[in-house]
């Protein structure tokens, strides 16, 4: 498993995304991007990620940071998912768990002692030079991405 830590250079990625077309992490070089990994599309805790980053998007866009979510849905699945919550940040595909992997998100979990592997819920903060500048493991939902917002803010 991959260990990043602060400081360490973002892995590369590029992948489909909602609405057509390709997102890479190129796309956001010279600007902060926080790209935050969720497990499933339409589920309860991915959604309410996705509409408080949703909520705040203009605050983030004002802060000059870009806001990227990544799951191993597909892109049909993410297009659904946006229409359905009116979701204004992009959404990669990552079906073949690539850059999960590569961020250290793909680990086992395990649910009523069942254990499999899973995207586990994480956000990279990710600073305009390319450089990982904040890691938030294991998120719990609830005012994480005010807390986003604030270490944006901070930078």
């Amino acid at each position: 498993m991959v260990e990043l830590g602060i400081g360490d250079e973002a892995p590369y990625f590029d992948l489909p995304r909602d609405g057509g077309g390709r997102v890479s992490l190129t796309d956001f070089a010279g600007k902060p991007l926080v790209l935050f990994f969720y497990p499933k599309d339409d589920t309860t805790a991915c959604t309410a990620e996705s509409v408080s980053f949703t909520a705040l998007a203009a605050d983030f866009e004002k802060a000059g940071a870009a806001v990227l979510g990544m799951s191993p849905d597909s892109v049909k699945s993410h297009d659904k998912f946006v229409k359905k919550h009116a979701l204004s940040v992009s959404l990669a595909s990552d079906e073949e768990k690539t850059a999960a992997e590569s961020y250290g998100v793909w680990r086992e979990k395990s649910m009523y002692g069942r254990t499999f592997m899973g995207v586990v819920r994480s956000t990279f903060l990710i600073g305009a030079d390319g450089k990982i500048v904040r890691i938030w493991d294991k998120v719990k939902v609830a005012g994480h991405a005010e807390a986003v917002l604030a270490a944006v803010k901070e930078l």
